[in-house]
């Protein structure tokens, strides 16, 4: 709901703030007051170009806040801010501000974050409608009809959307399925010497690191081996230290009878034959732990040098090969049992085209259901608005098969004849002014549970009509504003008197410059105003006293 507008120096108006309430607002005024501007200003913040013209001359700028309490209707606002990256916290008021540069240019903010004039006309439908004499959007537009009646008649789509997601995801598995048919086919040579190569290998994963650890260990005993048998050579070999020890033990054992010192020497020399021995024994006990077999090294090696050949021709690591192998592998028996694969894809899209094509019938069925008493409760409508010779109808037709959606396969859209015998045509091309906002009238009276924006409003829908058909209005109007914020311009006094709220627009002069105001107008205030739009210039006591009539009843 728009609850408050803020606008300076646009066009005739210097400053004007004002505060809408609910229900219906009417906006009176002589011709030429200015309403135009406070819709034009109203544009500017739901995303309407910004035209350098409307800044009033002598300002270097024209800026218009809007305010608004958003309302369930408008749970996408919260989706769009999010969706360009702005912050918005529940339950706070959504405040648009619009500058327009007198050389050009301008510049958008929500909620006091800089935005596009896009945004702005995205967040605009869940805002505000605005339906005048020249209006192309709402429900002229046809685009939005089906989503209207569907509201409207309580059609279910989500049978249809859901069997339009399986149909396209049926096709896209069938196109993947023939796509890497073809590409295998295309390469089966390649794919069968491949599998073959890797199956014949059997690569698994780690093996290339358990390889690498257990290669690197035997080398390193392989070194290590050669250096314990240099050691055990320089122990025990034919020159080796135990030999000469033992013969220098010899010597000293038949020498050491006549000379008694030389017994010690002999102790020392067999204990350096014990201690050189246990050396010997501990050298050959970690040359026998660190053996290692010759054949087996090679054969690691080449296992190594094997997998990572293959694991760059393949461009992938080396503990990839085992995968790789099964991916393969699945490829080539695809491709061996390909015909029956692609039939039985082919048969699940069939029948999940067939699954969709019975929700869509259904629900074009609903929809058909509720055209007819769409049509019927517009019909009810016309005769009160002076619209008696017009008819009206909801057409549902099929579209063509490429055009189906998750929407169903129907296109709708309103149309009417106005006279008897008149063909039917689309509601912009045949209607007039005043004719266009009776029939938007009537359509958003029988659309009252539509869940479109929760501020309406109407710019002179009363053009050109009078007594009853003014009090028809006057009364569908207000029956409207029960559900939505309704703003009306209008000459009528039977609408004026309608309005839970009343603004007076008005232009003033002080000699040199014209501006526009708008004034709220009390109780009394808005008897003389209606009593003027019945009288004219003059307003006498007949015409405020028909105004108290026309208030009172209302």
């Amino acid at each position: 709901m728009l609850t408050a507008l803020s606008i300076r120096d646009v066009v005739l108006i210097e400053a004007l703030d004002l505060e809408f309430g609910a229900g219906l607002g009417v906006l009176t005024g002589e011709t030429g007051a200015g309403k135009s501007i406070l819709l034009d200003a109203l544009g500017l913040a739901l995303g309407a170009r910004g035209d350098s013209g409307l800044v009033r001359q002598g300002a270097k700028q024209a800026v218009v806040t809007a305010s608004f309490e958003l309302s369930p209707r408008a749970a996408g606002v919260a989706d769009l801010m999010a969706e360009n990256g702005l912050e918005m916290e529940p339950g706070e008021p959504l405040i648009i501000r619009r500058l327009v540069k007198a050389d050009g240019g301008s510049r958008a903010f929500v909620n006091d974050q800089p935005a596009s004039a896009g945004l702005l006309r995205d967040l605009a439908p869940y805002l505000v409608e605005i339906h005048g004499q020249h209006d192309d959007r709402g429900l002229l537009n046809p685009r939005g009809h089906r989503a209207l009646l569907d509201v409207y008649g309580r059609c279910d789509t989500g049978p249809a959307a859901a069997a339009h997601r399986a149909w396209r995801d049926a096709e896209a598995v069938l196109a993947q399925a023939r796509e890497e048919q073809e590409s295998a086919e295309r390469d089966r040579e390649w794919l069968e010497h491949a599998v073959s190569e890797l199956r014949a290998l059997g690569p698994e994963p780690g093996e290339e690191a358990q390889l690498a650890e257990r290669r690197a260990t035997m080398q390193r005993g392989e070194k290590i081996a050669g250096d314990l048998q240099s050691v055990a050579d320089l122990l025990d070999g034919s020159d080796g230290a135990l030999t000469r020890l033992r013969q220098a033990a010899r010597i000293l054992e038949r020498v050491s009878e006549d000379h008694e010192a030389l017994a010690e020497a002999l102790a020392a020399v067999d204990r350096a034959i014990i201690e050189a021995s246990a050396s010997q024994e501990h050298v050959d006990t970690a040359a026998d732990a660190l053996a290692f077999d010759p054949a087996a090294l090679e054969a690691d090696e080449a296992r190594l040098f094997d997998l990572r050949g293959l694991a760059r021709k393949h461009r992938v690591q080396p503990d990839d090969l085992s995968e790789l192998t099964e991916e393969l592998g699945a490829k080539l028996d695809r491709l061996e049992s390909g015909g029956a694969g692609i039939g039985k894809l082919e048969k699940a899209l069939a029948e999940a085209r067939a699954a969709y094509e019975k929700a869509a019938t259904r629900l074009s069925d609903d929809r058909v259901k509720a055209a007819k008493r769409l049509d019927a409760a517009v019909a009810a409508e016309l005769k009160p608005l002076k619209l008696d010779a017009a008819r009206f109808r909801t057409v549902v037709a099929e579209l063509p098969p490429e055009q189906w959606g998750a929407g169903g396969m129907d296109r709708v859209e309103f149309e009417i004849s106005t006279n008897p015998g008149a063909p039917f045509a689309p509601l912009i091309k045949i209607a007039s002014g005043g004719e266009l906002s009776r029939f938007i009238l009537s359509l958003k009276v029988a659309l009252a549970e539509e869940g479109g924006a929760a501020t309406l409003i109407f710019d002179e829908i009363d053009r050109g009509v009078g007594g009853a058909v003014a009090s028809a209005i006057g009364e569908r109007l207000a029956r409207l504003a029960g559900t939505s914020q309704l703003l009306v311009v209008t000459h009528s006094p039977q609408v004026a008197a309608r309005g839970s709220h009343h603004l007076l627009i008005a232009k003033s002069h002080d000699g040199t410059v014209t501006r526009t105001g708008v004034t709220p107008l009390d109780a009394e205030q808005r008897r003389e105003e209606i009593a003027r739009m019945l009288s004219g210039a003059e307003i006498t006591d007949e015409a405020r006293a028909q105004a108290e009539r026309l208030l009172e009843t209302a």
